[in-house]
């Protein structure tokens, strides 16, 4: 079934930090070291106050949560230089080069409209091939006479695109950068970046787990033609360690015996992805090279505490293979993840993925990546 229309645009806005690239993992990096010379640990609690800010609230959120002996002016001129030289570390989000290429490919005006000063947003840009030729408007946060909440940033950006709000579509991560857009009048996708957030989203019109999971013909933009029998085809990424015991519920409860990863020392890599299902190949360094389906993150139905790994290596063992070395390779995506009203309709879901995954990967598209060699190395 085909989703029905929510409505007709014919341009989109774009928020940047935490919507197209991931500028939460640099910043956390380097409060972390920062505040550290005040004999402070940055523990992520302030994440979402500072989410959406411009730079001089959040550092004001930040002087005064920690009660730090300087001013928000002080603070963020000694932050600048540090954030400045690391402005080259900051990787796109997944997906946001796919959709930027998909829009920019068929036509569609894009804007920036970020709270972040317009030097700071060009710079950040740069590292980037072709960003800077995809956007016909950037609108600062020192452009405007109020950042978000206030509308004045998506309005001055229509303004500039030569269309009126309402033809335009924004696209956020932040609840400020929500309320913004709803207040110009304008239709709003929100991509929250704080895990577990989504319920708080509700003035936007849609709310999804991540930039892979955007369709753009709901808009009356053009639909993406890359998704393969229920797959979408990612750059390969890599993941491994010894096999732990996870939480006995893959087995006793599901019926399904998950091959759990230790998550430590992967942090960054995992905040790196979305949660969600993906799939690719499973290397045992004494067994061979699997089939595999896996979920990442905090699993709704059962709510974990943490974000999490956990395989499933789509073969008949014999035994239990716990502290044996278990290598990954993850090519594709096939969902974001969910909760379920039911442990059947969670049961039901997870053997779809698996005949999904089963099936994807005899495509040589996928099926190619099974002779890599990390799947091999111990």
């Amino acid at each position: 079934m085909a989703n029905p229309l929510k409505k007709l645009v014919s341009c989109v806005v774009l928020d940047l930090d935490g919507t197209l690239l991931n500028t939460d993992g640099v910043v956390g990096e380097v409060l972390k070291g920062f505040l550290g010379k005040y004999g402070k640990q940055w523990d992520g609690r302030e994440a979402q106050r500072i989410i959406g800010k411009t730079p001089l609230e959040a550092a004001a959120a930040i002087v005064e949560e920690y009660g730090l002996p300087c001013g928000k002016d002080e603070f963020l001129a000694g932050l600048h230089p540090i954030f400045s030289a690391r402005l080259c570390n900051i990787k796109p989000l997944p997906g946001a080069n796919r959709l930027l290429k998909h829009l920019s490919g068929h036509g569609v005006p894009m804007a920036l409209a970020s709270n972040s000063p317009r030097g700071n947003i060009e710079s950040k840009i740069s590292y980037h091939q072709g960003w800077k030729d995809y956007f016909s408007v950037v609108v600062g946060g020192d452009e405007v006479t109020a950042g978000k909440p206030n509308p004045e940033i998506f309005l001055e950006a229509a303004k500039r695109l030569n269309t009126e709000p309402s033809s335009c579509l924004v696209i956020e991560d932040s609840m400020p950068g929500v309320t913004a857009g709803k207040a110009a009048g304008i239709e709003v996708v929100a991509v929250p970046s704080v895990p577990k957030q989504a319920h708080l989203y509700t003035s936007a019109d849609e709310v999804i787990n991540s930039l892979l999971d955007l369709q753009p013909e709901k808009w009356g933009l053009p639909s993406f033609q890359d998704w393969v029998e229920g797959t979408l085809p990612i750059e390969p990424w890599y993941i491994g360690g010894p096999v732990i015991k996870g939480f006995g519920r893959g087995s006793k409860v599901l019926g399904i015996p998950t091959a759990n990863l230790s998550t430590e020392g992967h942090s960054s890599l995992l905040s790196e992805h979305p949660s969600g299902v993906y799939f690719g190949w499973a290397g045992l360094s004494t067994r061979g090279v699997y089939k595999m389906v896996m979920s990442i993150g905090w699993n709704p139905y059962f709510n974990n505490a943490e974000k999490t790994v956990e395989p499933w290596l789509l073969h008949e063992f014999n035994e239990d293979f716990y502290g044996e070395e278990l290598h990954l390779v993850i090519v594709g995506y096939i969902r974001p993840e969910v909760n379920f009203p039911s442990l059947e309709s969670l049961i039901a879901k997870i053997q779809e993925d698996r005949k999904i995954a089963e099936t994807a990967l005899d495509l040589p598209l996928y099926s190619i990546h099974k002779d890599d060699p990390y799947l091999k190395s111990s």
